[in-house]
């Protein structure tokens, strides 16, 4: 029983020191690697897109790239947690989304072409307005932590 509870203190004791380290970010070699992966898989990405026509291309094209940015970001914020990096993210994703959304409404015809980029105009408003907020209380809650 006794090894059992020494075994199940250092398991734990290691878990915790490990995301106290975690905590601190990425070596830059880790780094490094992490980056290079995601531009490799963002030059896949773009590859694929060039055997499509028209405006799936494009819809294509935009995707690949909205994936590249937010994988940037996520990298950025495991490697330099907060709520700072945690708001860029969010923007992010909110830019990729409206991005897309932009080009897959030129698939649409006549009006409702400006109705379709309407809608992911406000749909981005949204989305950046709450990505600001929550970063904003994000910030207040780490100040107030920090007291």
């Amino acid at each position: 029983m006794q090894k059992h509870l020494l075994a199940l203190t250092i398991v734990l004791a290691g878990g915790f020191a490990g995301s106290a380290f975690a905590a601190d970010g990425m070596s830059k070699d880790a780094y490094k690697a992490a980056k290079d992966k995601i531009e490799t898989q963002a030059k896949a990405d773009k590859k694929a897109c060039e055997t499509m026509k028209d405006n799936a291309q494009d819809v294509c094209e935009a995707e690949a790239k909205a994936k590249e940015k937010i994988a940037k970001a996520e990298l950025d914020a495991q490697n330099k947690p907060g709520a700072r990096a945690d708001e860029k993210l969010r923007m992010t994703k909110a830019e990729g989304e409206y991005e897309v959304a932009k080009e897959k409404c030129e698939d649409q015809k006549g009006a409702a072409v400006e109705t379709c980029k309407k809608d992911a105009r406000v749909a981005y408003d949204k989305a950046r307005n709450e990505a600001q907020a929550k970063g904003k209380s994000d910030t207040r809650a780490a100040g107030a932590n920090k007291s």
